[in-house]
């Protein structure tokens, strides 16, 4: 009898609960990053309604990114010590409340509206920075690593996919109903997502719908399954870890991702947060036709993104050149993201639209930054060289919308900010080509050596 059972345990069908899980983490992450374009979609109608002028704008779409990069080492650590489900609910339910509240902000009057909306705003990124730590930890504890780099792709993919979807509904909600619903709408929904997230997301080995072979596979390909129980780690000291980060941050190599980094974030966080409001202001169009635009660009830049993994992976089982396979999408991606510029100089929108898609698609590509930290992050310190990677990219979110807020508030005029951004772009080409050199892992020095 035992022969007979131990070969139905053998033969059994192999459960795929670890697609719903990265399914899960798609929608959780299109929330994300369709809670930080609120106020990009808003923001037109909104600054009219409560008088904000495009300095006080600039700051306000700042705020997410000071919270976020402050909050990337703490959500880390909240992360490891009480576990991904619990944190991320309550991250979800948090910057979904948050997200909620700025639908009032209408209540204060004068530079108390300011104030109120740069402080729900800031409370979005503080409690959305363990997010994508979060994603990392459980695509590590329910993927094995032959499948991870897809798992991986597929919630990074929300980003252009959360502006495909929500960028028209809120455009068409600010249209009909006004710009108060477009928060309430995506904090309610984002309330309703958290309590989801409770039923679908559990631990591997409490998962009510896997099976032993689906939990056998995942552990054979290096899944860490036991990621979130009892978790007794080596303690090393403040010493050691600062002696490890300052290595990274005088490598050369690694100064020239950084930099790298947050040229190509300049880019997104110019088309999350003053796109839509550049094709209301500077192009005169409706807030409904600016919010079906804005997923023009997206789409391009899905894309894209997809484009340069492929080109990257081709190039790579050609020559054999990871230095080569990596920057060659990076620089021509970056290249290509310069011919916003070309928007100063056209007044048709077909045209407008097209070379902001070009540039989107160009950023899609170039956008490696993460294989490239992959590639070069020391295996002992792999989570905190992505958390300083994740927090020097982040801080070109707190510097881009302030600095173009001031070029359109002194000039009146977008065509210094379209270069502003080109010229980041330039910068990234410059940063890979001349400083990175070759790329390759990072081997630390022990300890006393440094």
């Amino acid at each position: 009898m035992n022969t007979i059972s131990s070969v139905e345990s053998a033969a059994e069908k192999r459960t795929n609960t670890r697609y719903w899980i990265v399914v899960m983490l798609f929608i959780v992450t299109s929330f994300n990053y369709g809670d930080r374009a609120t106020l990009s979609i808003a923001g037109s109608e909104m600054s009219k309604v409560i008088g904000l002028d495009p300095v006080g704008m600039g700051y306000i779409f700042s705020a997410f990114s000071w919270a976020y990069v402050i909050g990337q080492i703490p959500g880390g650590w909240l992360l490891d010590r009480f576990g991904s489900k619990r944190v991320y609910f309550w991250s979800i339910f948090t910057w979904s409340m948050f997200t909620l509240l700025q639908g009032f902000v209408d209540m204060f009057s004068g530079f108390g509206i300011v104030v109120a909306l740069f402080t729900l705003r800031f409370m979005v990124g503080l409690a959305e920075a363990p997010s994508f730590p979060g994603n990392s930890r459980i695509v590590a504890a329910w993927f094995p690593a032959q499948e991870r780099g897809t798992a991986v792709a597929i919630f990074n993919s929300a980003q252009y996919f959360a502006t495909v979807i929500f960028a028209p509904i809120m455009g068409w909600l600010v249209h009909a109903v006004g710009w108060a619903h477009v928060f309430w709408f995506m904090g309610g929904l984002g309330i309703v997502i958290s309590f989801i997230w409770l039923k679908v997301i559990h631990d591997p080995k409490d998962h009510p719908t896997i099976n032993k072979a689906e939990l056998e596979y995942m552990e054979a390909g290096g899944a860490l399954i036991n990621m979130d129980q009892k978790s007794e780690k080596k303690k090393e000291s403040f010493a050691v870890k600062w002696g490890q980060i300052k290595q990274l941050i005088t490598s050369r190599m690694m100064v020239g991702v950084y930099i790298g980094q947050y040229c190509i974030n300049a880019l997104t966080y110019f088309f999350i947060t003053w796109f839509p409001v550049y094709l209301v202001q500077a192009r005169g169009m409706s807030i409904l036709k600016a919010g079906m635009i804005a997923s023009v660009p997206a789409i391009c830049g899905f894309i894209g993104g997809v484009l340069g993994g492929v080109i990257s992976d081709w190039l790579m089982r050609r020559t054999g050149s990871l230095t080569l396979a990596r920057k060659t999408p990076i620089v021509l991606g970056m290249l290509l993201s310069m011919s916003m510029v070309v928007c100063n100089y056209v007044d048709s929108e077909m045209l407008v639209v097209g070379f902001m898609a070009l540039a989107f698609f160009g950023k899609g590509i170039g956008a490696l930054g993460w294989a490239v930290m992959a590639d070069t992050a020391p295996k002992e310190i792999s989570g905190l060289s992505g958390g300083l990677f994740n927090m020097f990219g982040n801080v070109s979110g707190i510097v881009t919308p302030i600095a173009i807020g001031y070029i359109v508030g002194t000039t009146g005029s977008f065509n210094g900010a379209l270069i502003y951004v080109g010229i980041h772009a330039l910068v990234a080409v410059l940063s890979y080509l001349v400083l990175v050199g070759k790329i390759e892992r990072i081997v630390l020095k022990p300890a006393s050596a440094s």
